[in-house]
Formats: C-alpha cells, sequence, structure tokens
C-alpha cells in the first residue's frame, strides 16, 4: 500500500489551484511556503457518544466499522478537511484498546466487550487519518461517568470501583473533580493516550461542571467542605478545580510528547459583559465562567493550551448571541495562542426560532467573516454527518470556494520553531507516464527532528509556484502526470517537520517532451 501511494502522492491536490501569469518566476523558499500557501486548521468533529457520527450504529463488524470510517474520512478529504476530532472517550470508556477504561457500548453493543475479530480502533484511525495527511487528535469527554443514554455499565467502570469518585446530576453521573484522586484519574488517562498512541493532539470539549438544570443540585458540599477552606466561595474553589486540571493535563502531555498539540473546545461566551466589563456584548443564558466553572480565557492566556475552539454555534442574526460579536471578542483573547472557530454545521438548513439558519446565505456569510480576520487560524464544523449531509450546499461552498487551495495546518513556534533541513538529490525525469520526481531525505535538524511529510510545488513561466501534492509515510518519489508537453517546469521539494514547520527549498528543472499531455493553445 504503501509503494502504491508513493506514486500517487501527487493526486492528493490535482486541479486544485489555477494557473496565474507571473513577470518572473518566484525560487525563494518562502514562497513555497506559508506566502505560498495558506496555513489553516480546517477540522471536523467525528462524535462516537450515542453513535451520532461513527461508529452509524452498534452492531456494526469490525470490518464494517473499519470500511464506514475510511468512506468518512475520504469524504472529508476531498472537502478540503485537514483534521479531524475523534471521540475517542464519551463516558469513561474507550475506543481504544490499551486502556485501563472498558470498551465502549457504543463501538461493540456492550460496554466492556471488546471488537470481534479484534482490532484496536485508535490505531486504525491514526493510520487511516496520517496516510492522507490529516491530523487525528483524540478528543476525551472529561465529565461522565456515564451518559444518561447509557445502556450498560461494566463492573469495571470506574464509576462502579470508586463510586465516591462521582455524584448524579441530570441523569448523569459525573466525577466529583473538586477531588484530588478525580484530577489525577483524568490526568492519567489522558497521558496514557499520549504515550501510547500517535496523536496529533489532545481534545476536550465544553463539559468540564455540567450546564445549569433548574431543580438540579451539584452533590460536592463534602469535598467543598474538605478540600475549599481558602475560598471565598464554591464557585471560585470548582473554577479552580477545573484549573488545575487543565494545567496537570497541559504539564503531562508536554512532558510525555512535547509535539502533542492540547486544544479545548468550550462553550462560545466566557461572560456577558453585564456581568464582567472584559466579557463579551453578549447576553447568553450561561456562560463558561459562571456556569461551567471553566475560566477559558485564563487558560489561553497563561499558555496552558495551543488552541481554542470555541462554540460558536449562533447565527450571524441571533438577537442575544451574534456570531459576528463573539467571534470578534475571542479575536481580543488570543494571547498568541490559536483561535479556531467551531461553527454550528448541524444548524444549517434547521427550522428554529433563529430563522437565520433557514438562508443559504448563512454558512458562507460566517466563512467570510471568519476570513476577513487573519487572528483566526482555522475552522472545526459540527459535526462529521452534518457536513457530509451537505444540507443548503454548505459543504459544497468549502470544497469549491473556501477550500479550494489546500492548506497545512498552521505552525505552532511556541512549541517547535525549527526549520527541518533542505531535501537533497532532487531529480526530474520526463518520462511517457509524466514527469518522475525523486529526493533524498534531509538529515535530521539540529533539533533532532526528521522530515514527517514533503511538499510538492511546480511552476513554469506562465504559472506562479502551484502546490501539487504533499507525500507522507516516508515517501520520497512522485509522479506528475499532468504536466504539459514542450514546456519547461521548475520543481521544488520542501520537508515540513510533525508541527509543519516548512524547510528551504530543493530545485530542478526539466522540459518536457514525453508526456502524452500536449500543451493547449
Amino acid at each position: 500500500m504503501k509503494k502504491h501511494l508513493a506514486w500517487l502522492c501527487l493526486l492528493l491536490f490535482l486541479g486544485l489551484e489555477g494557473c496565474k501569469t507571473v513577470r518572473k518566476p518566484r525560487t525563494t523558499p518562502r514562497d513555497f511556503g506559508p506566502m505560498g500557501l495558506r496555513r489553516e486548521m480546517r477540522a471536523v468533529w467525528i462524535a462516537t457518544v450515542d453513535n451520532i457520527d461513527w461508529p452509524s450504529r452498534k452492531n456494526l463488524s469490525p470490518e464494517e466499522q473499519r470500511e464506514e470510517f475510511i468512506r468518512i474520512l475520504d469524504t472529508h478529504k476531498r472537502t478540503g478537511i485537514n483534521a479531524v476530532f475523534v471521540q475517542v472517550r464519551a463516558a469513561a470508556d474507550a475506543f481504544y484498546a490499551k486502556s485501563e477504561e472498558p470498551w465502549s457500548e457504543w463501538l461493540t453493543g456492550k460496554q466492556g466487550k471488546a471488537p470481534e475479530p479484534f482490532y484496536d480502533p485508535m490505531e486504525f484511525m491514526i493510520e487511516e487519518c496520517h496516510r492522507r495527511g490529516m491530523e487525528f487528535h483524540a478528543w476525551l469527554n472529561l465529565n461522565r461517568a456515564a451518559h444518561r443514554a447509557t445502556k450498560s455499565i461494566a463492573s469495571d467502570n470506574v464509576g462502579r470501583r470508586h463510586p465516591e469518585w462521582v455524584f448524579e446530576y441530570d441523569g448523569y453521573k459525573l466525577f466529583n473533580f473538586g477531588l484530588p484522586e478525580v484530577r489525577e484519574y483524568i490526568t492519567g488517562i489522558t497521558s496514557n493516550i499520549v504515550k501510547n498512541y500517535d496523536v496529533d493532539g489532545i481534545h476536550f470539549d465544553d463539559y468540564f461542571y455540567p450546564y445549569t438544570v433548574t431543580g438540579q443540585t451539584l452533590k460536592d458540599e463534602e469535598a467543598f467542605r474538605q478540600y475549599g477552606a481558602r475560598f471565598r466561595n464554591k464557585d471560585d474553589w470548582r473554577r479552580d478545580n477545573i484549573d488545575k486540571l487543565i494545567k496537570q493535563i497541559s504539564d503531562a502531555i508536554s512532558a510525555e510528547k512535547s509535539y502533542v498539540k492540547f486544544g479545548i473546545s468550550p462553550f462560545g461566551v466566557w461572560r456577558n459583559r453585564k456581568d464582567d466589563p472584559s466579557g463579551s456584548a453578549t447576553e447568553a443564558g450561561q456562560t463558561s465562567y459562571d456556569n461551567l466553572f471553566a475560566d477559558t480565557k485564563k487558560w489561553m492566556k497563561a499558555g496552558w493550551i495551543d488552541y481554542m475552539v470555541p462554540q460558536i454555534y449562533f447565527s450571524t442574526k441571533h438577537d442575544k448571541v451574534p456570531f459576528k460579536t463573539l467571534t470578534a471578542w475571542w479575536l481580543q483573547h488570543t494571547y498568541g495562542r490559536h483561535l479556531y472557530i467551531g461553527q454550528g454545521a448541524y444548524k444549517v438548513g434547521t427550522q428554529e426560532k433563529d430563522r437565520a439558519w433557514v438562508s443559504a446565505a448563512e454558512f458562507p456569510n460566517q466563512m467570510r467573516f471568519i476570513r476577513l480576520n487573519p487572528e483566526i487560524t482555522g475552522s472545526a464544523f459540527f459535526s462529521s454527518k452534518s457536513l457530509i449531509a451537505n444540507k443548503m450546499g454548505h459543504a459544497d461552498s468549502l470544497r469549491t470556494n473556501f477550500y479550494k487551495e489546500p492548506a497545512f495546518p498552521p505552525t505552532m513556534p511556541w512549541k517547535d520553531r525549527i526549520t527541518p533541513l533542505t531535501p537533497r538529490n532532487l531529480q526530474a525525469t520526463d518520462t511517457r507516464n509524466g514527469v518522475e520526481l525523486r529526493w533524498t531525505a534531509p538529515e535530521p535538524a539540529r533539533d533532532g527532528d526528521r522530515a514527517h511529510y514533503y511538499a510538492v510545488y511546480r511552476y513554469s513561466d506562465d504559472e506562479t509556484p502551484r502546490l501539487l501534492a504533499a507525500c507522507y509515510e516516508g515517501q520520497t518519489r512522485a509522479l506528475d502526470r499532468t504536466a504539459l508537453r514542450n514546456r519547461r517546469y521548475t520543481y521544488a521539494i520542501t520537508a515540513l517537520d510533525r508541527l509543519h514547520n516548512e524547510s528551504e527549498a530543493v530545485l530542478t528543472s526539466v522540459m518536457v517532451r514525453s508526456s502524452v499531455r500536449a500543451s493547449k493553445k
């Protein structure tokens, strides 16, 4: 399979960029990197809880699960997606083998039951993502020991092994974050994934303390009496509990693998301005800070996380939380970290009080506003099946417009700013099947990093440098079947590391005589 892909790596991006006339061919390495190619996170959430996205139902065989996941990836790849946030822990369970928590019922039909025949879904998913040049972020739910949709709870579920760690709220069994041993446990679960799997990132959603439900009470009074003496109120204590957990996890990830990203997708509103002068000009009924006890702005400012994906699932015409107003607030609170916008693809075309979603213009208008602000470095869409459903052509607008040109994820210089060394010995050979390219991998950079993948660019006298493909899995050869006869082309190869830092380019030129395609006059 890898040998086959080596010859097909140029097909990944063929036809995605048009040709423009330029006065002079550009050969500086910078033109083959961020200045010549958009850097943007283009992510989608793949939810597993209650079989929202994958697997589509509990009784799929492992083979059917794999086939279904591949179809999902291929569809998103065509749309232009370059990263997936896959829910691998939905309720103190696991969609992966190397875990002390039981297998998820939404994978096999019964919590604790292993796939038959056996396979490790996360290993499989990571391999398929990386084969397509897509980042894999392991998405964990923090607060649930049992979902209210849970049909079976295994005997080794942590909520059964440690009933003193959980309390019930609104039909859920939730972790008591006020207990140090709970925070240690969740940190260990997260660190174990980083240690044992080749993930690109760890990702948490908006579930910290639960959303407030009228008539329900958080049963953490005993923990507060034991650990909250130095706090003036329980709310501040709860926020400190989550602060400690986020910092612990951040440190554990960095200690295990420094290149693994840590990101969070909170409820979109940190605080309303009426409650805090530094809050957003919104009127949300609940906020992350006041109801979920998650001080998300603090985490960004402290540098504990690498990216924030606020869930701005509101339309541009929402009467209390307008999309543009809230997005603009987040632009003022990036603190040098990445800001991606969580967009509600599931709302497109829905009939609800907010009538803006029935307009085909709503989704493209949000994308245009994002593009007006270069400080926003990407988007993530909830969720996979909604993006694939393509209501009102919203996914088509990505494929044919906003994501028409390919993009690599943005770099994270606070994690790694050292670029790889330049590939060597680039050769271009004119053959009857196309221009064959071969090159040699560079030596490790001064930080020890090797090339993680390669970018292949091409230009001629009448076209700008064009990204033809990215070659993954150590591929150092490719075939350009789109070269036209009787043209001289310059090819450039750059190396990129795990965090997408790009090297200088190695260049070579070739006059095409043998290609089967003739130039258009």
